[in-house]
């Protein structure tokens, strides 16, 4: 018999194919705010950006726009978005991006509700042990955020958040039952003017939460079944919007295939060496966590292939190839969308595999690989197969 426990997000709802502009004025109407406070990126910032056109399409409902949060959501990013939305008097905080802006603004609430107004300030809340750690989850939670992500990287969809501490270029996680973004709103047109890198390498990831969820070696219905039905929305989505960039049925349905990849971690499961090894290459070498995936997936899936032969099959039919080896059908989609799938391609040599490896080793993600990872020189061994 399974036995298991899938945990909801505290999110209300998931609002997806209508304008962003008039989902949110409706969900501020439905949470009594009217201080809408927009948190993005430089790349969607500035006076012809999509937030200053999301903002004058909110008209007085937004009192401000913090627009320079930096990939990896470095600590000192998310105190001085906190500060500023606490000068606003904000009362909902809006993540306009991808994964790194929702991650900021997840932690923004956190520092809003403690009143944390230094970087080193956060390191207590982070996961993990140690004689400073505090509860994130014992500080009750007030300003709240909701979400209209421009990528696929399905930031949104979790109670999680990935920090980086710039000194120690490390990337940390933080978590808090509320972390969760109250609302999503799944726009697709809004994902026009993503760069085609950024949409499929984000769609990479999306495909990495399925396949490593649909691997796992302990079942989960719900999970199994989302991540199956995701991997197969996200396979066909991702070539069409490659030959068609303007076709916005395709991309919802990559926006549709990225939300149910991701669901099968509520079951808490966790997720494997692909995972584990991303967070190490993002946090310490600045590696974007959808080009990650698009070189540690396949490798992964080749070395855990003994392990998890029949869950691999499952990817493959998955992804319309049943015939083919996962690792091959992960990597020829990697290709097809002209991604990098070699470290070699982002000047990262065997030299690097050893620290690399013993940085991951830290990592939750590989408790849970189908193939048990016992040292060091079994994360290197994936690492020569992405050489």
């Amino acid at each position: 018999m399974i036995t298991g426990a899938y945990s909801f997000p505290r999110q209300d709802m998931v609002v997806y194919g209508r304008p962003a502009r008039e989902a949110v004025a409706e969900l501020a109407k439905r949470y009594s705010a009217s201080r809408l406070f927009l948190t993005t990126t430089r790349s969607l910032g500035g006076p012809s950006g999509l937030a200053a056109k999301l903002a004058a399409d909110l008209g007085p409902l937004c009192v401000g726009t913090f627009d320079a949060i930096a990939s990896h959501s470095p600590r000192s990013d998310v105190v001085a978005g906190a500060a500023a939305a606490r000068e606003a008097r904000a009362d909902l905080l809006v993540a306009l991006g991808g994964g790194s802006v929702i991650d900021a603004t997840k932690l923004m609430q956190l520092c809003l509700w403690a009143n944390l107004t230094e970087a080193d300030a956060l390191a207590p809340y982070r996961a993990g042990r140690g004689e400073d750690r505090k509860d994130p989850a014992l500080i009750p939670s007030g300003i709240r955020m909701i979400a209209i992500p421009t990528t696929l990287s399905a930031a949104e969809f979790t109670s999680s958040a990935g920090v980086t501490d710039g000194e120690k270029r490390v990337k940390e996680s933080y978590a808090h039952p509320d972390f969760a973004p109250q609302a999503v709103v799944l726009d697709p047109a809004l994902t026009r003017d993503t760069p085609p890198r950024l949409w499929f390498s984000t769609g990479m990831k999306a495909i990495d939460h399925a396949v490593e969820q649909l691997c796992n070696l302990e079942r989960a219905p719900i999970g199994d079944a989302a991540a199956a039905e995701g991997l197969r929305l996200l396979a066909k989505g991702l070539i069409a919007t490659r030959d068609d960039p303007a076709d916005l049925e395709a991309r919802a349905q990559c926006q549709h295939g990225m939300w149910l990849s991701i669901s099968g971690a509520a079951t808490g499961r966790g997720m494997g060496a692909s995972h584990a090894i991303g967070h190490t290459l993002g946090g310490s070498y600045g590696v974007p966590h959808g080009i990650t995936s698009c070189i540690t997936l396949h490798a992964t899936l080749s070395w855990n292939r003994a392990y998890s032969i029949d869950r691999q099959a499952l990817v493959s039919r998955a992804m319309g190839k049943r015939a083919l080896p996962a690792a091959d059908v992960v990597r020829d989609l990697v290709k097809a969308l002209g991604l990098p799938w070699r470290l070699s391609e982002l000047l990262i040599g065997a030299s690097h595999f050893r620290a690399i490896a013993e940085r991951t080793m830290h990592d939750r993600a590989i408790r849970t690989n189908p193939r048990p990872i016992r040292s060091a020189g079994d994360i290197v061994e994936i690492l020569e197969l992405c050489a």
